[in-house]
């Protein structure tokens, strides 16, 4: 029986040899060797004299050769025209620097061409819809397939891709349900733990503030304290390791499927699509309605009446009051978890201990940072938020209030934030297209793709003066990068400046040019190349936009009249890499 398909099959007198290979995870198998056994081997100095060469220390990116580390003291001094060069540590492979990605690809052109199993000297050309497998020409004249229905390989082969492309979305959505789930549920354990020490710390005080006899009744009351909280954390700790075994066997199921698409093979991969797509279509079916939210609250249902008489003391047992629904009570910020971050505020509260008034939700609100008016930001059930696109170097009022049907409680006491006065960004992964590659905590950035993918910075601006520059680290082809700002909406899968969200400069190795709505304007002399700077001038207060190539402006300011809240942007394709450098104050 077949472990993907559970079928039966009767076996020839070849015995198990006369099943089909599964060349697709052979072939994924011999990548993931060949890998380790590249990653393993250690690059050689090319300027040694010893036999054998010594290992390589570093890699001078100027002039493209590897240097032991007595060679670079002796050939590649720090000092003189050498000063300016950047040194980098080796590379993994062991040929000349940059010969890894011709390796991989003569490596990948070289495979063999799968023949037919009954016919040796023939390729798989098409696939038997009826028996779910390649065939060649020679199977539809002669053999079993002559009368079956058949369909063009490379057909089937893009179908079947896109069928497990699509079920394998819907998994990935559920393992981000499943991730942000967890966070859900390791907040809930932070807010079990503090809401436990809260009952106890005012139980011990209600007992202790009871005669002698209460001290018998006073471990009975904090055990059971003690259960219920031990209960709460055992059902969540049973959710966490339940919900993390079922997503660690999702997360190994995509990262198999990815590694199985990546292949170019059709007849290899239309071998296991189909229990594939089965797999993972029973893998998402597998997050049900329910299994993503918490089994028990955070909250506490255990009230201290200490209002009997003495000789009740023995009876004293923890009841579940009945108040009368009033507006709740003044809501607790707490300092020590509010903060800021670039043009971001958090905040952060909660309600008093043994509050018996039921809250609904609540108002969080804001002020413009300049002393105005109050407005809301927030209104749900959350204890924790955070407020994004704020203006930089400017002071925040903010304030909270609960809710429930009664009406609305009190403000709470007035927190100040201060903005800070530089912004401090990154690229952000989480807006950034499919298509780009992003390292050196996110500060670095290339791309897979031959067409021009977009990606944004982490901050907003919305007014002052905001400048930072961009490294151009490798520069392949003459391709036309793009720098400038745009809005968060704006199209990911073009060059940016070609709809109306975003305004850049593209720019090649001789000559740059303005564009805004696929617009092109300002074609101004001076390109960029490997190792050169570009820097973007964003003024709001006088609403343009600057553009500068190792520190010379192009042309005049490129874009007038420019309002609203706008993000650093960047276009490029796989010839390109750069690296965001960090920004400085301007006076």
């Amino acid at each position: 029986t077949c472990p993907q398909c559970h079928r039966s099959a009767s076996l020839d007198q070849r015995g198990l040899r006369g099943f089909q290979r599964n060349r697709l995870l052979e072939a994924i198998v011999q990548r993931y060797q060949q890998g380790r056994a590249a990653a393993a081997a250690a690059a050689k100095c090319q300027l040694c004299d010893r036999s054998p060469p010594e290992p390589a220390a570093v890699l001078c990116e100027q002039c493209e050769v590897l240097y032991c580390a007595a060679c670079q003291l002796r050939c590649h001094p720090a000092r003189g025209p050498f000063a300016k060069h950047r040194l980098a540590p080796p590379p993994a492979h062991p040929g000349a620097p940059g010969g890894g990605a011709d390796g991989a690809k003569g490596a990948g052109g070289g495979r063999k061409l799968p023949t037919c199993a009954e016919h040796d000297l023939e390729n798989y050309s098409m696939y038997c819809v009826s028996c779910r497998s390649p065939v060649c020409y020679q199977c539809l004249e002669e053999g079993r397939h002559s009368k079956h229905d058949v369909k063009a390989l490379g057909a089937m082969w893009k179908q079947h891709k896109a069928q497990l492309s699509q079920a394998l979305n819907g998994v990935s959505d559920k393992a981000k349900e499943a991730k942000e789930f967890l966070v859900q549920l390791k907040n809930l354990l932070q807010q079990i733990q503090e809401n436990g020490l809260d009952y106890e710390a005012c139980l011990v005080a209600q007992c202790d503030a009871l005669v002698d006899a209460l001290t018998r009744q006073k471990a009975k009351l904090l055990t059971k304290v003690t259960k219920e909280r031990e209960h709460k954390l055992k059902v969540v700790w049973d959710q966490i390791n339940h919900c993390t075994l079922k997503l660690r066997q999702s997360t190994g199921l995509m990262e198999y499927c990815l590694e199985v698409i990546k292949e170019n093979d059709p007849s290899g991969f239309l071998q296991i699509s189909d229990a594939l797509i089965k797999r993972v279509q029973v893998s998402q079916e597998q997050w049900v309605k329910g299994a993503l939210e918490p089994k028990v609250s955070a909250e506490f249902d255990l009230t201290l009446d200490s209002e009997p008489l003495l000789q009740s003391i023995h009876q004293l047992d923890f009841i579940q009051m009945k108040f009368p629904v009033s507006v709740p009570p003044v809501p607790l910020l707490q300092l020590e978890k509010c903060c800021t971050r670039n043009n971001s505020v958090t905040l952060a509260w909660r309600m008093p201990p043994l509050s018996h008034n039921p809250v609904e939700g609540y108002i969080l609100e804001l002020d413009d940072g300049d002393g105005g008016q109050f407005r809301e930001v927030y209104v749900g059930k959350e204890t924790l938020c955070t407020i994004d696109g704020l203006h930089f170097n400017s002071t925040y009022n903010a304030r909270v209030k609960a809710f429930n049907s009664s009406g609305v409680g009190p403000y709470s006491k007035t927190v100040i934030l201060q903005t800070s006065d530089v912004a401090w960004f990154t690229f952000d992964p989480s807006s950034a297209h499919r298509d780009i590659v992003l390292s050196n905590d996110n500060q670095t950035a290339t791309c897979n793709s031959y067409d021009d993918r977009v990606v944004l910075g982490t901050a907003a601006f919305s007014k002052g003066v905001h400048y930072w520059e961009l490294h151009v680290d490798r520069y392949d082809n003459h391709p036309d990068p793009a720098f400038g700002i745009a809005r968060i909406n704006v199209a990911k899968d073009m060059m940016l400046g070609k709809d109306d969200k975003a305004w850049a400069m593209y720019v090649d190795n001789n000559r740059s040019w303005f564009m805004h709505c696929n617009s092109h304007t300002n074609r101004t002399e001076g390109g960029v190349s490997k190792g050169a700077t570009v820097g973007v001038l964003l003024d709001l207060n006088k609403h343009n936009l600057t553009f500068y190539i190792n520190g010379q402006q192009q042309g005049p300011p490129a874009f007038e009249n420019i309002e609203g809240v706008f993000m650093p942007a960047l276009s490029l394709n796989r010839n390109v890499q750069v690296h965001l450098l960090h920004p400085a104050p301007l006076t």
